[in-house]
């Protein structure tokens, strides 16, 4: 989350007209996370996140995130629920960009990683795996192979400003995946920025996940992949087997994984790595100067990239092949 459009309060308050939400009492920015402008909304019934969609967010797009989130609400997934105005609708225009009031969920998300974290997110996500099978919407992956080449050409010629030799590297890998990228596993709808700061937590319980705009139709065992880059590194980039031992059982537990796709969790993870080093790399370079956003850094995941690219076998992340 971010903000890069401020809301006037005279526009806020014929926007929440349409709602049954009474006057706005306060509507505060929200800085992490960086593709759409967040506020945290109090109205006189309550507390709501207000989100307005930019950057990357296809408008298309958006009645497929929105439908997610109420049919995995409908299934007993802690996520946000779209509020739906008096005409029924959850999306409209707000500061000339597309807008939407989602649930405000309970809970904090977790700054240091902790086993039972990793654990508690594995069995989330397969619950989320399991929900998705009735889903009728369908919405490609446009941050996949083709889409990672797409950034790759834009930021190539400046690559090497973050680090010598980087655009050289960024090629080979990108070339390598291209030649192995696995087919036909099993796949539905994906969350696919399942990050820590997107898992909220009460204690050790896990209370809801959040920010389903880059949700998609991919292989499930890619969502797992994002899940290893994001949840069982250390801050000096060394993997913790323990934790990724949790977290793929876990998940085990409430969905299996077949042998395909134990098979292919190195390649996988490698192409996770490859796509957050992209679009962090794409975000450094092309940062919106007074924007209220914390541009990540990219080498973090240069470094989990190397990690995969060592790795042949699913044993490698605590579990047996």
């Amino acid at each position: 989350m971010a903000v890069y459009t401020d809301v006037p309060d005279d526009e806020l308050k014929i926007f929440l007209a349409e709602y049954a939400l009474g006057e706005p009492v306060s509507c505060k920015g929200i800085a992490e996370g960086v593709e759409n402008s967040n506020y945290l909304l109090r109205t006189e019934r309550g507390t709501y996140i207000l989100t307005l969609y930019e950057r990357r967010v296809t408008p298309a797009d958006l009645p497929f995130f929105l439908g997610l989130m109420d049919h995995l609400a409908g299934k007993g997934i802690a996520c946000p629920v779209p509020i739906h105005g008096r005409d029924g609708k959850a999306l409209r225009l707000l500061c000339g960009k597309p807008a939407a009031i989602v649930s405000f969920l309970d809970g904090m998300w977790p700054r240091r990683i902790g086993t039972v974290h990793c654990a508690e997110l594995g069995a989330s996500l397969a619950r989320l795996h399991q929900a998705v099978g009735d889903f009728p919407m369908v919405r490609a992956n446009d941050l996949s192979l083709a889409g990672w080449r797409r950034l790759y050409e834009s930021c190539k010629g400046r690559a090497d400003e973050v680090q010598k030799g980087l655009a050289e590297e960024l090629e080979r890998e990108l070339r390598a995946l291209e030649g192995a990228w696995p087919q036909g596993l099993p796949q539905g709808v994906i969350h696919a920025d399942l990050f820590p700061d997107n898992v909220f937590f009460r204690g050790d319980a896990l209370s809801g996940l959040i920010d389903f705009y880059f949700a998609c139709n991919d292989f499930f065992a890619y969502d797992v992949a994002v899940c290893l880059n994001a949840w069982c590194f250390e801050a000096d980039n060394s993997f913790n087997v323990t934790k990724a031992k949790l977290l793929l059982g876990h998940y085990r537990t409430g969905r299996a994984l077949n042998a395909a796709e134990l098979a292919a969790l190195p390649i996988l993870a490698r192409g996770s790595a490859l796509r957050f080093l992209l679009t962090r790399l794409y975000d450094r370079l092309h940062h919106t100067p007074g924007a209220l956003v914390r541009p990540k850094d990219p080498l973090e995941y240069l470094a989990k990239l190397r990690f995969h690219r060592g790795i042949t076998q699913s044993s490698a992340y605590g579990l047996d092949s």
